[in-house]
Protein backbone atom coordinates (compact mmCIF):
# COMPACT_ATOMS: atom_id res chain seq x y z
CA UNK A 1 0.00 0.00 0.00
CA UNK A 2 1.20 3.50 -0.78
CA UNK A 3 2.20 5.82 2.03
CA UNK A 4 1.47 9.53 2.14
CA UNK A 5 5.13 10.24 1.35
CA UNK A 6 4.72 8.47 -2.01
CA UNK A 7 1.80 10.63 -3.03
CA UNK A 8 3.46 13.95 -3.84
CA UNK A 9 2.51 13.80 -7.52
CA UNK A 10 -0.50 11.48 -7.32
CA UNK A 11 -3.93 13.01 -7.86
CA UNK A 12 -7.45 11.61 -7.68
CA UNK A 13 -10.51 12.96 -9.46
CA UNK A 14 -13.97 11.80 -8.38
CA UNK A 15 -16.50 12.19 -11.19
CA UNK A 16 -19.77 13.20 -9.52
CA UNK A 17 -21.49 15.51 -12.01
CA UNK A 18 -23.85 13.06 -13.70
CA UNK A 19 -27.64 13.16 -13.57
CA UNK A 20 -28.23 9.47 -12.80
CA UNK A 21 -31.53 9.44 -14.64
CA UNK A 22 -31.89 5.65 -14.80
CA UNK A 23 -31.93 5.47 -11.00
CA UNK A 24 -34.03 8.59 -10.43
CA UNK A 25 -37.22 6.72 -9.51
CA UNK A 26 -35.37 4.54 -7.02
CA UNK A 27 -33.48 7.43 -5.43
CA UNK A 28 -36.79 9.29 -5.05
CA UNK A 29 -38.29 6.31 -3.21
CA UNK A 30 -35.27 6.18 -0.87
CA UNK A 31 -34.43 9.86 -0.32
CA UNK A 32 -37.78 11.50 -1.13
CA UNK A 33 -36.29 13.96 -3.63
CA UNK A 34 -34.79 14.11 -7.11
CA UNK A 35 -31.13 13.79 -6.14
CA UNK A 36 -28.76 12.01 -8.57
CA UNK A 37 -27.66 8.56 -7.46
CA UNK A 38 -24.17 9.62 -6.29
CA UNK A 39 -25.76 11.65 -3.49
CA UNK A 40 -28.14 8.85 -2.40
CA UNK A 41 -27.54 6.41 0.45
CA UNK A 42 -28.53 3.01 -0.93
CA UNK A 43 -26.67 0.97 1.69
CA UNK A 44 -23.61 1.06 3.90
CA UNK A 45 -24.54 4.15 5.89
CA UNK A 46 -23.16 6.65 3.36
CA UNK A 47 -23.96 8.02 -0.08
CA UNK A 48 -22.22 6.52 -3.11
CA UNK A 49 -20.12 9.70 -3.30
CA UNK A 50 -18.93 9.39 0.29
CA UNK A 51 -18.31 5.67 -0.12
CA UNK A 52 -16.05 6.54 -3.06
CA UNK A 53 -14.23 9.12 -0.93
CA UNK A 54 -13.67 6.62 1.86
CA UNK A 55 -12.50 3.96 -0.61
CA UNK A 56 -9.75 6.07 -2.15
CA UNK A 57 -8.75 8.12 0.93
CA UNK A 58 -5.84 5.84 1.97
CA UNK A 59 -4.25 6.27 -1.46
CA UNK A 60 -4.42 10.02 -2.08
CA UNK A 61 -3.71 13.11 -0.03
CA UNK A 62 -6.90 15.10 0.46
CA UNK A 63 -5.28 18.23 -1.01
CA UNK A 64 -4.79 16.33 -4.28
CA UNK A 65 -8.29 14.92 -4.52
CA UNK A 66 -10.73 16.84 -6.74
CA UNK A 67 -14.49 16.44 -7.11
CA UNK A 68 -16.25 17.17 -10.39
CA UNK A 69 -19.75 18.47 -9.72
CA UNK A 70 -22.65 20.19 -11.49
CA UNK A 71 -23.91 23.53 -10.24
CA UNK A 72 -27.54 22.33 -10.24
CA UNK A 73 -26.68 19.72 -7.57
CA UNK A 74 -25.28 22.20 -5.07
CA UNK A 75 -27.97 21.53 -2.47
CA UNK A 76 -26.93 17.88 -2.40
CA UNK A 77 -23.14 18.17 -2.37
CA UNK A 78 -23.09 21.23 -0.05
CA UNK A 79 -23.71 19.02 2.96
CA UNK A 80 -21.88 15.89 1.83
CA UNK A 81 -18.73 17.81 0.88
CA UNK A 82 -19.11 20.49 3.52
CA UNK A 83 -15.58 20.11 4.91
CA UNK A 84 -13.94 19.95 1.48
CA UNK A 85 -12.10 23.11 0.41
CA UNK A 86 -13.87 24.90 -2.43
CA UNK A 87 -10.65 24.80 -4.46
CA UNK A 88 -11.04 21.04 -4.67
CA UNK A 89 -14.59 21.28 -6.04
CA UNK A 90 -14.67 21.61 -9.82
CA UNK A 91 -18.20 22.90 -10.32
CA UNK A 92 -19.41 22.80 -13.92
CA UNK A 93 -22.29 25.03 -15.07
CA UNK A 94 -23.88 21.90 -16.54
CA UNK A 95 -22.82 18.31 -17.10
CA UNK A 96 -21.30 17.95 -20.57
CA UNK A 97 -20.09 14.37 -20.34
CA UNK A 98 -17.03 12.65 -18.95
CA UNK A 99 -14.54 13.85 -21.58
CA UNK A 100 -15.29 17.50 -20.81
CA UNK A 101 -14.99 16.96 -17.06
CA UNK A 102 -11.74 15.04 -17.44
CA UNK A 103 -10.22 17.67 -19.74
CA UNK A 104 -11.10 20.47 -17.33
CA UNK A 105 -9.59 18.66 -14.34
CA UNK A 106 -6.41 17.82 -16.22
CA UNK A 107 -6.00 21.48 -17.10
CA UNK A 108 -6.39 22.44 -13.41
CA UNK A 109 -3.99 19.73 -12.20
CA UNK A 110 -1.32 20.31 -14.87
CA UNK A 111 -1.16 24.00 -13.94
CA UNK A 112 -0.24 22.99 -10.38
CA UNK A 113 1.85 19.87 -10.99
CA UNK A 114 3.38 19.13 -14.39
CA UNK A 115 4.59 15.74 -13.10
CA UNK A 116 1.15 14.64 -11.92
CA UNK A 117 -0.15 11.10 -12.21
CA UNK A 118 -3.95 11.22 -12.20
CA UNK A 119 -6.58 8.59 -11.44
CA UNK A 120 -10.23 9.12 -12.37
CA UNK A 121 -13.00 7.45 -10.35
CA UNK A 122 -16.73 7.38 -11.15
CA UNK A 123 -18.81 7.88 -8.02
CA UNK A 124 -21.47 5.21 -8.68
CA UNK A 125 -19.46 2.02 -8.21
CA UNK A 126 -19.58 -0.74 -5.61
CA UNK A 127 -16.72 -3.04 -4.61
CA UNK A 128 -17.18 -6.14 -2.49
CA UNK A 129 -13.44 -6.17 -1.68
CA UNK A 130 -12.15 -2.63 -1.16
CA UNK A 131 -8.68 -3.83 -0.14
CA UNK A 132 -8.30 -5.59 -3.49
CA UNK A 133 -9.55 -2.46 -5.27
CA UNK A 134 -6.96 -0.29 -3.51
CA UNK A 135 -4.20 -2.74 -4.34
CA UNK A 136 -5.13 -2.55 -8.02
CA UNK A 137 -5.05 1.26 -7.92
CA UNK A 138 -1.74 1.32 -6.05
CA UNK A 139 -0.29 -1.08 -8.62
CA UNK A 140 -1.66 1.05 -11.47
CA UNK A 141 -0.08 4.18 -10.02
CA UNK A 142 3.29 2.44 -9.76
CA UNK A 143 3.05 1.26 -13.36
CA UNK A 144 2.66 4.82 -14.69
CA UNK A 145 6.40 5.21 -14.10
CA UNK A 146 7.11 2.28 -16.44
CA UNK A 147 4.48 3.24 -19.05
CA UNK A 148 4.37 7.04 -18.89
CA UNK A 149 2.94 7.42 -22.41
CA UNK A 150 0.05 5.00 -21.85
CA UNK A 151 -3.31 5.32 -20.16
CA UNK A 152 -4.06 2.44 -17.80
CA UNK A 153 -7.61 1.15 -17.39
CA UNK A 154 -8.78 -1.17 -14.64
CA UNK A 155 -10.56 -4.09 -16.35
CA UNK A 156 -12.73 -6.24 -14.09
CA UNK A 157 -12.93 -10.00 -14.43
CA UNK A 158 -16.49 -10.59 -15.73
CA UNK A 159 -18.98 -12.62 -13.70
CA UNK A 160 -21.58 -12.79 -16.45
CA UNK A 161 -22.13 -11.84 -20.12
CA UNK A 162 -23.30 -8.31 -19.19
CA UNK A 163 -24.88 -6.43 -22.10
CA UNK A 164 -24.98 -3.00 -20.42
CA UNK A 165 -21.24 -2.72 -19.76
CA UNK A 166 -18.42 -1.81 -22.09
CA UNK A 167 -15.92 -4.59 -22.72
CA UNK A 168 -12.16 -4.50 -23.25
CA UNK A 169 -10.45 -6.99 -25.53
CA UNK A 170 -6.92 -7.45 -24.17
CA UNK A 171 -3.86 -7.95 -26.33
CA UNK A 172 -0.42 -9.25 -25.46
CA UNK A 173 0.72 -9.48 -21.86
CA UNK A 174 3.21 -6.82 -20.77
CA UNK A 175 3.69 -7.74 -17.11
CA UNK A 176 2.64 -11.11 -15.69
CA UNK A 177 4.64 -11.08 -12.46
CA UNK A 178 1.94 -9.16 -10.60
CA UNK A 179 -1.20 -10.51 -8.89
CA UNK A 180 -3.09 -8.57 -11.59
CA UNK A 181 -1.36 -8.84 -14.99
CA UNK A 182 -0.92 -5.84 -17.27
CA UNK A 183 -1.91 -6.22 -20.92
CA UNK A 184 -2.13 -4.17 -24.08
CA UNK A 185 -5.62 -3.18 -25.25
CA UNK A 186 -6.74 -4.46 -28.66
CA UNK A 187 -10.28 -3.14 -28.87
CA UNK A 188 -13.34 -1.80 -27.05
CA UNK A 189 -16.82 -3.20 -27.39
CA UNK A 190 -19.73 -1.04 -26.21
CA UNK A 191 -22.89 -2.74 -24.88
CA UNK A 192 -22.82 -5.89 -27.00
CA UNK A 193 -25.72 -8.26 -27.66
CA UNK A 194 -26.08 -11.18 -25.26
CA UNK A 195 -24.62 -13.64 -27.77
CA UNK A 196 -21.67 -11.32 -28.39
CA UNK A 197 -21.13 -10.74 -24.66
CA UNK A 198 -21.01 -14.51 -24.14
CA UNK A 199 -18.31 -14.78 -26.79
CA UNK A 200 -16.36 -11.90 -25.28
CA UNK A 201 -16.45 -13.52 -21.85
CA UNK A 202 -15.33 -16.86 -23.24
CA UNK A 203 -12.38 -15.15 -24.98
CA UNK A 204 -11.10 -13.59 -21.74
CA UNK A 205 -12.32 -10.05 -22.35
CA UNK A 206 -12.83 -7.73 -19.38
CA UNK A 207 -15.48 -5.33 -18.14
CA UNK A 208 -14.49 -1.69 -18.61
CA UNK A 209 -14.71 -0.14 -15.13
CA UNK A 210 -13.84 3.33 -16.51
CA UNK A 211 -11.31 3.75 -13.69
CA UNK A 212 -8.35 5.21 -15.57
CA UNK A 213 -4.82 6.14 -14.48
CA UNK A 214 -2.01 7.94 -16.25
CA UNK A 215 0.27 10.92 -16.28
CA UNK A 216 -1.41 14.25 -16.93
CA UNK A 217 0.76 14.59 -20.03
CA UNK A 218 -0.38 11.23 -21.46
CA UNK A 219 -4.03 12.10 -20.87
CA UNK A 220 -3.66 15.51 -22.51
CA UNK A 221 -1.82 14.03 -25.52
CA UNK A 222 -4.60 11.48 -25.98
CA UNK A 223 -7.26 14.18 -25.78
CA UNK A 224 -5.35 16.30 -28.28
CA UNK A 225 -5.25 13.34 -30.67
CA UNK A 226 -8.97 12.59 -30.39
CA UNK A 227 -10.93 15.70 -29.39
CA UNK A 228 -8.57 18.67 -29.98
CA UNK A 229 -11.46 21.11 -30.17
CA UNK A 230 -12.41 20.27 -26.58
CA UNK A 231 -8.94 20.89 -25.23
CA UNK A 232 -8.77 24.24 -27.06
CA UNK A 233 -12.20 25.32 -25.81
CA UNK A 234 -11.19 24.90 -22.16
CA UNK A 235 -7.61 26.20 -22.35
CA UNK A 236 -8.16 29.90 -21.79
CA UNK A 237 -11.31 30.06 -19.69
CA UNK A 238 -10.95 32.62 -16.93
CA UNK A 239 -14.01 34.17 -15.29
CA UNK A 240 -17.27 32.45 -14.37
CA UNK A 241 -19.02 34.26 -17.21
CA UNK A 242 -16.47 32.93 -19.69
CA UNK A 243 -16.85 29.48 -18.15
CA UNK A 244 -20.63 29.50 -18.64
CA UNK A 245 -20.31 30.85 -22.17
CA UNK A 246 -17.90 28.08 -23.17
CA UNK A 247 -20.07 25.35 -21.66
CA UNK A 248 -23.09 26.66 -23.53
CA UNK A 249 -21.25 25.93 -26.78
CA UNK A 250 -19.83 22.50 -25.90
CA UNK A 251 -21.74 19.39 -26.91
CA UNK A 252 -21.58 16.41 -24.52
CA UNK A 253 -18.57 14.16 -25.15
CA UNK A 254 -18.20 10.65 -23.72
CA UNK A 255 -14.61 9.83 -22.76
CA UNK A 256 -14.89 6.10 -23.32
CA UNK A 257 -16.46 6.32 -26.79
CA UNK A 258 -14.86 9.49 -28.17
CA UNK A 259 -11.37 9.10 -26.69
CA UNK A 260 -10.45 5.64 -25.36
CA UNK A 261 -12.16 3.57 -28.06
CA UNK A 262 -10.52 5.59 -30.84
CA UNK A 263 -6.93 5.01 -29.71
CA UNK A 264 -6.65 1.52 -28.17
CA UNK A 265 -2.94 1.36 -29.05
CA UNK A 266 -2.32 4.08 -26.44
CA UNK A 267 -3.96 2.01 -23.70
CA UNK A 268 -3.04 -0.76 -21.30
CA UNK A 269 -5.39 -2.71 -19.04
CA UNK A 270 -4.78 -4.05 -15.54
CA UNK A 271 -6.82 -7.20 -14.97
CA UNK A 272 -8.75 -6.91 -11.69
CA UNK A 273 -9.68 -10.36 -10.45
CA UNK A 274 -10.67 -9.77 -6.85
CA UNK A 275 -12.40 -6.42 -6.19
CA UNK A 276 -15.95 -7.53 -7.06
CA UNK A 277 -16.66 -4.38 -9.07
CA UNK A 278 -20.23 -3.40 -9.99
CA UNK A 279 -21.44 -0.29 -11.79
CA UNK A 280 -24.67 0.78 -10.06
CA UNK A 281 -26.21 2.05 -13.27
CA UNK A 282 -29.67 0.54 -12.88
CA UNK A 283 -32.09 -0.49 -10.12
CA UNK A 284 -31.52 -4.12 -11.08
CA UNK A 285 -27.82 -3.85 -10.23
CA UNK A 286 -28.49 -2.12 -6.91
CA UNK A 287 -30.85 -4.92 -5.89
CA UNK A 288 -28.39 -7.54 -7.14
CA UNK A 289 -25.61 -6.15 -4.93
CA UNK A 290 -27.90 -6.03 -1.90
CA UNK A 291 -29.17 -9.59 -2.33
CA UNK A 292 -25.85 -11.14 -3.44
CA UNK A 293 -23.98 -9.75 -0.43
CA UNK A 294 -26.88 -9.98 2.04
CA UNK A 295 -26.71 -6.24 2.78
CA UNK A 296 -29.29 -4.89 5.23
CA UNK A 297 -31.05 -1.66 4.32
CA UNK A 298 -34.00 0.26 5.72
CA UNK A 299 -35.81 0.43 2.37
CA UNK A 300 -35.43 -3.08 0.96
CA UNK A 301 -35.96 -6.57 2.30
CA UNK A 302 -35.60 -9.92 0.50
CA UNK A 303 -38.73 -10.74 -1.45
CA UNK A 304 -39.68 -7.10 -2.04
CA UNK A 305 -38.09 -6.74 -5.48
CA UNK A 306 -41.36 -7.54 -7.23
CA UNK A 307 -43.00 -4.67 -5.42
CA UNK A 308 -40.51 -2.09 -6.62
CA UNK A 309 -41.89 -0.82 -9.90
CA UNK A 310 -38.61 0.85 -10.77
CA UNK A 311 -37.12 -2.58 -11.41
CA UNK A 312 -39.27 -2.90 -14.48
CA UNK A 313 -37.09 -0.21 -16.09
CA UNK A 314 -33.77 -1.61 -14.87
Amino acid sequence: MLSISDQKHQWAVVLAGGEGTRLRELTHKIAGDSRPKQFCEFFGGASLLNQTRERIAPLFHQDRTLFVLARAHERFYREQLGEVDDRRKVVQPVNRGTAVAITLCLRIIAEQDEDAAVAFFPSDHHYSNCAAFRESIACGLRLTADYPQSILIIGAEPRSPEVEYGWIQPGRTLVDSLPNPLLRVSRFWEKPTLAHAERLQSRGCLWNTFVTIGTAGAFLELLQATVPQLKRALENVGSTLEFDHVYDKIAPVDFSKAVLARKPARLVVLRDRASGWTDLGSPRRVIDVITRHDIRTSWFAPGRAAGLGVLQHG
